[in-house]
């Protein structure tokens, strides 16, 4: 018999936040494959599960290189693929780890979409995308009403960026930790730096808040797990 693979949501960094059926089937698993750059030692992803690993159970490291050549992800998603179809035709159950939500600006995606139409069982399991956990941790509304959510990669074109800002009534913007001089331009721009706030590895020890992105210079060195959380300041309330 074939085994089956999970694509399992840890959430943004505290263990508790993992939904009860993620802890449940990380605690079952033959194998856990965790994504890992070629720079970094150790997974964020594996040290929140951590908790919930069983003896029994063999931690795979997967390389998936930080860089944008298409032909170098390419190769790295195909041997992931061939790695974790080795396990499951041995008849072991795999869990693919990953930050957030599976589903959600996530390495898994790439990986399911080689593995979902070749006859194996694929289960996906919704995990807390980080910013939700930063509007719950510092009681910060995301979005109300009928005011529209925009959630934009950091690393998306300047112009895309400014023309999404500019009809947006709150903004989600991830990926900061490269760009962050050009958002706070942009947030600037569109009155959205006054009220915004950014966490830096929410949840985890070594967690930092930043409060108001009008005034923070511009050259701050921040975290890859940095988002912020913006709204307009001078929208009009339509209730």
């Amino acid at each position: 018999m074939k085994g089956k693979l999970y694509g399992i949501g840890v959430g943004p960094g505290d263990s508790e936040l993992m939904t009860v059926k993620a802890a449940r089937l990380v605690g079952e698993a033959d194998i856990i494959i965790t994504p890992k750059t070629e720079k970094k030692d150790g997974s964020v992803a594996l040290n929140i599960a951590q908790p919930y690993i069983q003896d029994h159970t063999e931690i795979v490291p997967v390389v998936f290189p930080m860089v944008f050549h298409a032909e170098t992800l390419s190769d790295a998603w195909i041997e992931a693929k061939n790695i974790i179809v080795s396990y499951l035709e041995e008849g072991k159950n795999v869990v693919f780890l990953t930050l957030g939500d599976p589903m959600f600006y996530s390495t898994y995606m790439y990986v399911y979409r080689l593995i979902e139409n070749t006859g194996y069982d694929i289960e996906t399991i919704p995990g807390v995308p980080a910013f939700c956990a930063i509007g719950s941790h510092l009681g910060y509304p995301i979005v109300e009403k009928e005011e529209v959510l925009a959630i934009v990669p950091a690393t998306a074109p300047k112009e895309k960026i400014d023309a999404v800002l500019a009809v947006a009534d709150d903004a989600v913007i991830m990926k900061v930790y490269k760009n962050f001089d050009e958002v706070q331009e942009t947030l600037k721009k569109h009155d959205m730096a006054d009220d915004a706030v950014m966490i830096s590895r929410v949840g985890l020890p070594d967690e930092e808040v930043f409060r108001g992105l009008d005034n923070m210079p511009s050259d701050t060195k921040l975290n890859y797990l940095s988002t912020i959380l913006a709204k307009r300041k001078d929208r009009e309330c339509i209730w």
